[in-house]
């Protein structure tokens, strides 16, 4: 069974602004001091026309230095642990020998002896989350539950950290557990406050036993 939800945005509203949608997640392993990042922004759409969006439950994990160079990404599954270690030929990311502490979650671990680093999360190739300046001996967490939380924007950018202001206006949360593929909908616009709704969904078959 594919682990990719598909999903179709509409734009049905009549918004005349240009106005671009952003994408989100939240790192529910987190309460302080999070960064949420623009995973997707869906540039100006026009009345009536749709962007796909593939929406997979896993992602992927890296690790970053000061001076802005990156480990390869490597695949994460909830339950997963990775850690940060100096080898002759260099800092490298890779698997840890234990699992982490809670298996809804996973840990990147900084075990250099000097030296922060920078976690990043991805999905479909696209940064989805961030924990910076991880210090020696510190692990970041990440858990991340299947919703996305989307508004309408302007001026952002992929892969951008959302300042407070613009959190504050996305208040629209789509829960997609157990959802296979949906439209998200669009609607509002002018002097209607935008409305996002799912239609068409299809649900995962349940396996009798």
């Amino acid at each position: 069974m594919s682990n990719t939800i598909k999903l179709n945005f509409i734009n049905r509203s009549n918004d005349t602004n240009n106005s671009d949608v952003v994408i989100f997640q939240k790192n529910v392993a987190s309460n302080f001091d999070e960064h949420h990042i623009a995973w997707k922004v869906i540039k100006t759409p026009n009345h009536k026309e749709s962007h796909p969006i593939n929406y997979s439950t896993n992602f992927q994990v890296a690790a970053s230095d000061s001076y802005g160079n990156f480990t390869p990404h490597l695949s994460a599954y909830d339950g997963s642990s990775f850690e940060m270690v100096e080898k002759a030929s260099g800092y490298t990311l890779q698997p840890s020998q234990y699992f982490a502490t809670n298996i809804d979650e996973v840990e990147i671990q900084n075990n250099l002896e000097l030296g922060s680093i920078n976690t990043n999360c991805y999905k479909d190739g696209k940064l989805l989350a961030t924990k910076r300046n991880i210090a020696p001996g510190q692990k970041a967490v990440f858990k991340f539950n299947p919703k996305i939380y989307i508004g309408v924007t302007s001026e952002v950018e992929e892969g951008q950290i959302l300042n407070p202001a613009i959190i504050s206006k996305i208040n629209t949360e789509i829960n997609l557990f157990e959802i296979q593929s949906a439209d998200i909908v669009m609607t509002g616009g002018g002097s209607e406050p935008f409305n996002f709704s799912l239609e068409n969904v299809t649900y995962i078959p349940v396996e009798l036993e």
